[in-house]
């Protein structure tokens, strides 16, 4: 149950599936699922209320025209491109990349308008204080904004690498406890979209200062040290900003690989710089002199746009004593921070920690590790970081230009990532259903969508966006499977969250959501999030053409000759005409998305 009793069922069972696929024998069914269960363990936009909504336009830029080719010759490798972008791939899509090349067809992306998670939330009716069942004190509307936000709209390029952003800068809704925390992190989510395509230190500040971050990583209330008490300032912010938002835990090179010193790693900063650092994070706290409250009962509800309103510092509460950063060590004077004033103080700690050398091969890997391969060569990472130094006009830090040249380097478009055993990335699940909403236009009748928490591993998905376990995210960006037949250092990040339970978990959520929808229930109101498969319905009878379509959407033309055959002869075992019933049609339709979402070759993306 969800705080407001809301229920979210695939419409499936909860242990392994008890009747046939749709529209296929269970034997035939059953071998697919099975083998891929063994293999995982070793765009187009649909309808929504945004349309009537505040759009926020994306900016104009001017991306180098440099990938090799510049335009895809095929469909297949257009749809390839389109699925580490974004989301999915339409027909139109796979026909603009085709026609304007890579970089051009990103322009059009990025300058795309889009609804924020903050106007979608408050327009669904979110921000009523008054409403019996107190949305200022529930996580669910959070889930809801933020799957609304995958499902459907525009900008899905932008939609895409601002989730990417999320599993760096992470913060959680299984984390904050404060007031109209699903509007702190719709503002969270929605300043991760702005910056998507913008600087990455002002992304930096901006998260810094927000108070779904203050709440989360304890910079909210935060005080200075007291002799007298023995109080030290908290720590955590001041760690957490440097192993996972900046520099890392080692000195690296610009390719992303380790300095060696004796044959060792260096670490990148020490306890004395973490103390020193935490001292400029004191004194921050929401901003209450903006709070007009709302008396509910006996309690005071604080105004909703202190959800997003950036903390203020408090004088008498930040560190009186200087910060000096010297990396550990590394730098034999170190970077001098004086304590006042104290917003002069945070900007020259964050400036620091933007422009070490470390960052931008450490933030870039981890994101070229998001969209296009865990194990990104180091040319790669160099090639990547050197766009993060120097976009080409001078500017450190330009995310449009880092997130281009991710997507339209050789190594992300060359073929020979296609047959290269250790390129290409596990999909996540949030991805796969985000995937499958938006090729195959689910939609909901009440154009509200109630989708929440999915992250069950046992009866769910065992992944929900914006819902991370800890800080570290959802697994480790250097995670290597246990007793897995890798070449010895090779990375795997996503298998972190693969196990039995999660591999069972995935293909019955998945079993139902394909044929019946993402089905919840509120309170008495039930909420279907259900594709139509329009464009499928039009070849039903054809279970060669279905499978090649859905070969070419899901999985970019990479499904082998060996699977398309033997999920075109499990259709074929219930033959289907332009006669059949509509549920029979159906039934075959989910087949064979089903049988692709559940097959190796598409839970790896190459």
């Amino acid at each position: 149950m969800n705080e407001d009793s809301t229920v979210i069922e695939a419409v499936a069972p909860p242990t392994t599936p008890q009747r046939a696929g749709p529209g296929v024998p269970s034997t035939a069914l059953l071998s697919v699922l099975a083998s891929a269960a063994l293999a995982a363990c070793g765009g187009g936009s649909t309808s929504s209320t945004t349309s009537s909504l505040p759009q926020v336009p994306g900016p104009n830029v001017n991306l180098p025209n440099t990938a090799a080719p510049v335009k895809p010759a095929t469909d297949q490798e257009a749809a390839r491109f389109l699925l580490q972008a974004q989301f999915s791939a339409s027909d139109a899509e796979i026909a603009a990349v085709k026609a304007q090349g890579y970089a051009p067809w990103l322009q059009t992306q990025i300058a795309a308008s889009y609804t924020t998670g903050w106007d979608w939330l408050t327009a669904s009716g979110y921000a009523d204080v008054n409403n019996p069942k107190n949305y200022y004190d529930v996580s669910y509307t959070g889930d809801r904004m933020v799957w609304n936000q995958l499902l459907t709209g525009n900008a899905a390029v932008r939609k895409r690498w601002a989730l990417a952003l999320s599993e760096i800068f992470v913060v959680s809704l299984t984390s904050i406890e404060m007031t109209w925390r699903g509007h702190a992190m719709a503002h969270y989510w929605d300043t991760l979209c702005k910056y998507a395509t913008g600087n990455y230190r002002d992304l930096l500040e901006a998260i810094t200062l927000m108070p779904a971050m203050g709440y989360f990583l304890n910079t909210k209330g935060n005080r200075k040290e007291d002799p007298a008490s023995g109080r030290l300032p908290d720590e955590n912010y001041a760690r957490e900003v440097m192993q996972l938002f900046t520099i890392g835990l080692v000195n690296l090179h610009m390719d992303g690989t380790p300095v060696l010193v004796g044959g060792k790693p260096v670490d990148s900063y020490n306890a004395d710089d973490v103390s020193n650092l935490a001292r400029v994070f004191t004194g921050y706290d929401i901003d209450w002199t903006k709070n007009t409250p709302t008396t509910i009962g006996s309690r005071k509800i604080p105004s909703i746009n202190l959800a997003r309103l950036p903390m203020v510092v408090n004088d008498s509460n930040h560190s009186g004593l200087a910060a000096t950063l010297k990396f550990n060590n590394s730098l034999s004077t170190g970077i001098n921070i004086p304590a006042f004033p104290a917003d002069g103080a945070l900007k020259t700690a964050l400036d620091a920690l933007f422009n070490h050398a470390n960052t931008a091969p450490f933030i870039c890997k981890q994101l070229i590790q998001r969209l296009v391969t865990s194990n990104p060569s180091p040319a790669y990472v160099g090639r990547v970081a050197a766009v993060f130094a120097n976009n080409g006009s001078g500017v450190r830090g330009d995310l449009a230009y880092v997130f281009a040249a991710i997507l339209t380097d050789t190594e992300a478009r060359g073929a020979a990532g296609l047959t290269h055993p250790e390129f290409g990335k596990l999909r996540e699940p949030m991805v796969r259903l985000a995937q499958w909403g938006r090729t195959f236009g689910a939609t909901s009748p009440t154009e509200v969508g109630m989708v929440g928490d999915l992250s069950d591993p046992s009866t769910s998905l065992g992944q929900s966006p914006l819902r991370a376990p800890s800080v570290f995210n959802f697994f480790r960006p250097g995670y290597t499977p246990p007793f897995a037949s890798l070449t010895a250092g090779t990375l795997a990040p996503e298998f972190q969250q693969v196990n039995e339970t999660s591999v069972g978990g995935y293909l019955n959520t998945m079993f139902g959501f394909v044929d019946v929808g993402i089905r919840t229930w509120d309170s008495g109101v039930v909420d279907t999030v259900a594709a139509p498969y329009t464009a499928e319905l039009a070849i039903v009878d054809n279970a060669s053409s279905l499978v090649n379509r859905i070969n070419l959407l899901l999985c970019a033309g990479q499904l082998s000759t060996t699977t398309v055959k033997t999920i075109v002869d499990a259709l074929n075992k219930t033959p289907v005409t332009n006669t059949s019933s509509a549920v029979l049609k159906r039934n075959r339709i989910c087949a064979a998305v089903l049988l692709t979402m559940a097959s190796a070759e598409y839970l790896i993306q190459k």
